[in-house]
């Protein structure tokens, strides 16, 4: 490694977090690299319309589209910034000295031939973004039971709708641009179920109200989708969740179910609406496996610790965006600014990063408002039956989940994942895993889980074929080095 100046940097993921770091450092002259597992910038947040199907009125698809348009121009265009897409971050190697080695894999996931990199940064700023949680209830494994993040993206990314008669439910401000984008793609989203009610939303966002002063500008985007349901004519209504989706090769119908403040369902309030797609979201889970893998230290609330400078527990390592809190597109650019420039020599206190510093405070703060308002509560595990599928993937029941911890008295999450195989399917627990500790802490009792392990540990972050992993890897990159087919 290099190690007279900080002047490599090299970027895991290109939303709005990994862009603003990606410009902050080519402003303070660093040379950077920017990897992203997709084929194009902006995330999800930014997800758009390909190349070859553009939009005329994309702009009025997305918030904040001329803030991403300038900041992919810039970095596209400037010969110090190497952007790589369809770049799949394997495996990071720790280092006592710092960043230490990222393995990358470059071409389709699914793809024969990909290209294996590695890189040896002096500064690694990681900002992988989240993905929504879905919890559990019988029938989520039908076909047409979306995630509001994946429906989101067909309707943002290819204009389709997921169905003609859609319900959107779940917990948070994400349902509401879930529903404008399947309205705007043609499909009749016949309502809105938020599982929180009033009075926690009014604790959540209400409590000193003047600290909401700085993020007025957040009205006018609830003014905007308050105004595109009052045009769909979509109902929004608290209190109410989907405990129950019905159809046998697939979707059909749906119950939604009255519950009480922690989520408890209230017999008798069940009613049952015909679908033919329902998209539910609980929040969202911090994608941690990198962060982990390069030995970053996490919050007992499970996101990534950093301090006012974005610095994590390993020296030359960075994270931002939605793995140190889930707060949005302001706060993701905000911390994504100040870690580009410290990780390329530069100081929090420099002039440069106050109105930065300013926001992500501001941010923070608004964040904790949203956690309070619509975090997930506990009562959630009552609308499960026993043989309501709980790991997807290697289609695990609540029953036998149950079933196992309690006839073997394990306390260990890695023993109930080997017996009972729940979060070993390919998706590795990225769908279930956070539910699945939840449902073996409470069948645990006092004290939960015991051994420390939990399912964002993922030594091989992506899929990778052994003929890959045999393969000899090219010689070590650094960002500054020119690299064949890539800018």
């Amino acid at each position: 490694m290099n190690g007279d100046l900080l002047n490599d940097v090299l970027v895991i993921g290109a939303g709005p977090a990994g862009l603003a770091a990606a410009r902050a450092a080519r402003e303070r002259g660093a040379s950077v690299t920017l990897l992203d597992s997709s084929d194009q910038l902006g995330g999800q947040f930014w997800r758009h319309l390909p190349d070859a199907r553009p939009s005329g009125a994309e702009r009025i698809l997305h918030h904040g589209w001329d803030t991403f348009r300038s900041l992919r121009d810039a970095l596209e265009s400037d010969s110090g910034c190497r952007v790589i897409g369809s770049a799949q971050v394997w495996a990071i190697e720790t280092s006592p000295q710092g960043p230490g080695t990222v393995h990358v894999m470059v071409g389709q996931p699914d793809g024969a031939g990909r290209e294996k990199l590695a890189f040896a940064p002096s500064a690694l700023i990681i900002a992988t973004g989240a993905h929504d949680r879905v919890l559990p209830f019988p029938g989520w494994d039908l076909p047409g039971v979306f995630s509001g993040g994946a429906a989101q993206a067909l309707a943002k990314g290819e204009r389709l709708g997921v169905g003609r008669r859609v319900i959107v439910a779940g917990a948070g401000p994400f349902l509401l641009p879930v529903a404008a984008s399947l309205s705007g793609a043609g499909a009749k989203v016949l309502g809105v179920f938020e599982a929180n009610r009033a009075p926690a939303l009014l604790r959540g966002w209400l409590a000193w109200p003047w600290q909401l002063l700085p993020v007025a500008g957040k009205s006018v985007e609830l003014a905007g989708y308050v105004a595109g349901h009052l045009r769909h004519r979509i109902p929004y209504r608290l209190g109410r969740m989907v405990v129950a989706a019905h159809g046998t090769d697939h979707l059909e119908a749906v119950t939604l179910s009255s519950v009480t403040a922690d989520w408890s369902p209230i017999s008798g309030t069940e009613r049952t609406v015909e679908v033919d797609a329902v998209c539910v979201s609980h929040g969202f889970t911090p994608r941690l496996e990198l962060a982990i893998a390069a030995g970053c230290a996490l919050t007992p609330d499970r996101f990534v610790r950093v301090d006012d400078r974005q610095h994590t527990s390993v020296r030359g390592v960075y994270a931002v965006g939605e793995i140190t809190c889930i707060g949005g597109a302001d706060l993701a650019m905000a911390e994504g600014l100040i870690a580009g420039h410290i990780a390329a020599g530069g100081l929090i206190t420099d002039d440069p990063l106050r109105r930065a510093v300013r926001r992500r405070r501001t941010f923070q703060g608004f964040a904790r408002r949203i956690e309070a308002a619509h975090g997930i509560r506990t009562g959630w595990p009552k609308m499960l039956t026993a043989d309501t599928i709980v790991c997807r993937c290697e289609e695990v029941s609540f029953g036998t989940l149950r079933a196992t911890a309690e006839s073997s008295g394990s306390r260990s999450l890695r023993a109930l994942k080997l017996s009972t195989r729940a979060g070993l399917g390919i998706c590795q627990g990225r769908v279930c895993g956070r539910s699945v500790e939840e449902l073996l802490a409470t069948v645990a009792g006092d004290g939960g889980l015991i051994d420390g392990v939990t399912t964002d540990r993922r030594p091989i972050a992506a899929p990778i074929r052994l003929g890959e992993l045999a393969a000899d890897a090219n010689s070590l990159q650094r960002p500054s080095e020119p690299m064949k087919g890539m800018k």
